[in-house]
């Protein structure tokens, strides 16, 4: 198992150098290939690993799109969802809270990602501050 983990990060790294070396660094497309690394990583436990991927692509697209995007909203509810998953809520909440606000401004209160992002804080209320925010709407 572990040698097929190795192997699809090597294919995406690979990928990864091709899409920068073709495209430029601050590429959306390679933003995009970023966070597809960084969820690898973390969906393989490698925490330190994908952290630094999420935060390279957020950068790009904050620079790329602004950052009101709802592609910026995405990538910081993936960090946020990153930090959760490790218990670090303190680092979490202010990007849940974030990007939360951007897609209820950009896409409107129904969207369903904006449910995505509620569902979201939900499982993180094991921080008193942040379910005390959300209760508070």
């Amino acid at each position: 198992m572990e040698s097929r983990q190795k192997q699809n990060r090597l294919i995406k790294g690979r990928s990864q150098a091709i899409l920068e070396k073709q495209l430029g660094e601050n590429h959306p497309l390679v933003a995009a290939s970023l966070n597809n690394l960084a969820a690898l990583y973390n969906s393989q436990g490698k925490y330190e690993e994908a952290e630094p991927f999420y935060l390279r692509s957020l950068a790009i697209r904050e620079k790329q799109l602004g950052e009101n995007h709802p592609d910026v909203a995405q990538i910081l509810n993936n960090l946020a969802e990153l930090y959760r998953v490790q218990g670090k809520y303190t680092e979490a909440e202010p990007l849940y809270l974030r990007s939360l606000s951007i897609r209820e401004k950009q896409l409107g209160a129904d969207h369903p990602d904006v449910a995505q992002s509620l569902n979201n804080l939900a499982s993180s209320m094991g921080s008193p501050t942040l379910y005390r925010q959300v209760s508070d709407g």
